[in-house]
């Protein structure tokens, strides 16, 4: 993955962060009527210049909207659309797939830099994900949208809560799932995090470990609080060069590894903190040790940047 673009960079899209802020108040503003004005139904769905604000953009302050570039005399268009409209379905809500056909609207495509077909990009929050360009593989793919829905969930705090078209009335029509104390302490923990209380956020996570210390979602949960705390009141220029001019320092480059992974820079994150753990001994080597899996719990074991920095870790305490 690229990485994360403004909008603005892109031509004749200077508006777009803007234009997502006013998405997300006109979400607010409309509550259980079933989301934002003329948004697009259904998970999958065509799109052109003249829906892309409503169908696109606004829409993406709700939900990650992936872009399949495309057009009818593309062989390989023809090979990734099934794939990708395939998986819309199986991530059941986690992104929407906007298709756009590049003869019909070619002002959008210009407007994206499209050089080639199929390209696929996302577009989050009002922000732009570039993602990948030519026919891939299902498995492929999948890392991909891994990816993205990692991007928006902790760099936006967007998590896909979309649903096919008809799937509210079947929900309506379907009893209420009683929900456990377990259920309600981390919908409130979730809540609390949501809203910027990581006091209140922390104690509540602690608090679901406490009664069921195996929660996987609760573990997570409280790594991303705890770490949002330790970096809330930092002095970021002063982290840095402090981590610069003392790289034995495993405070410094604890401190460091954090602001790394608040910004998005996961890798350097964990290379900071194993490259720490190569260079120190004892006490300061555990300390950093132990920072390092405190980040592992805010990925996610399955993340396979986890994976890679595990092999990192064990290379060089053995």
């Amino acid at each position: 993955m690229s990485g994360v673009v403004d909008l603005a960079a892109v031509k004749a899209a200077g508006e777009a962060a803007q234009k997502a802020q006013e998405a997300r108040e006109a979400a607010a503003r409309a509550g259980d009527q079933g989301g934002l004005p003329g948004a697009a139904e259904g998970l999958v769905f065509d799109a052109s210049e003249a829906t892309f604000e409503t169908d696109i953009l606004q829409r993406s302050a709700q939900v990650p909207v992936v872009i399949d570039f495309w057009a009818e005399w593309c062989g390989p268009c023809k090979q990734l659309g099934p794939v990708l409209e395939k998986l819309a379905y199986d991530y059941a809500g986690r992104f929407v797939l906007a298709k756009i056909d590049v003869d019909s609207n070619q002002a959008i495509a210009q407007q994206f830099g499209i050089q080639g077909i199929p390209a696929v990009m996302a577009v989050v929050a009002g922000q732009l994900v570039p993602l990948f360009q030519g026919a891939l593989n299902e498995s492929q793919v999948r890392q991909y949208l891994d990816q993205l829905i990692q991007v928006a969930e902790q760099q936006f705090g967007i998590v896909g809560t979309a649903a096919p078209a008809g799937a509210e009335d079947e929900r309506a029509e379907a009893p209420p799932v009683p929900q456990s104390p377990e259920d309600i302490a981390l919908a409130a923990a979730h809540d609390a995090l949501d809203k910027g209380d990581l006091g209140g956020a922390i104690q509540a996570y602690r608090n679901v470990l406490a009664q069921s210390p195996a929660n996987a979602e609760a573990k997570v949960g409280l790594a991303q609080a705890e770490l949002l705390k330790r970096v809330q009141e930092s002095d970021p220029a002063k982290i840095r060069e402090a981590a610069a001019s003392a790289p034995d320092d495993v405070e410094a480059q604890i401190a460091a590894a954090d602001l790394d992974m608040v910004g998005g820079h996961v890798e350097d994150a964990l290379g900071r903190l194993v490259e720490a753990v190569r260079r120190t001994f004892g006490e300061d080597r555990d300390k950093a040790r132990l920072h390092l899996l405190e980040l592992f719990e805010v990925l996610g074991a399955d993340d396979p940047r986890v994976v890679q920095a595990r092999g990192a870790l064990a290379r060089v305490l053995f």
